[in-house]
C-alpha cells in the first residue's frame, strides 16, 4: 500500500466526502419517525410476549403447588 502525505490524504478525504449523497431534512425526519414507531412496536411486542410467558409460568408453577 502506497504511503501518502497528510496533505494528499486530506485532499482525498475531501474528494470522497464531496461524492456523498446527503439525505434531505425531510428524509431524516421521516426515517427518525419510522425508527421511533418501530421501537415502540418492538417494545409492545416483547412486553406482550413477556406477559404471556410470565402468565404461563405462573399457571404451571401454581398448578404444582396445589
Amino acid at each position: 500500500m502506497a504511503k501518502v502525505s497528510p496533505l494528499q490524504f486530506i485532499q482525498q478525504v475531501r474528494s470522497e466526502v464531496g461524492k456523498v449523497t446527503w439525505p434531505t431534512r425531510r428524509e431524516v425526519m421521516l426515517t427518525t419517525v419510522m425508527v421511533f414507531i418501530m421501537a415502540a412496536l418492538a417494545a409492545t411486542f416483547f412486553s406482550l410476549v413477556d406477559l404471556g410467558i410470565r402468565t404461563g409460568l405462573s399457571l404451571v408453577v401454581g398448578g404444582f403447588g396445589a
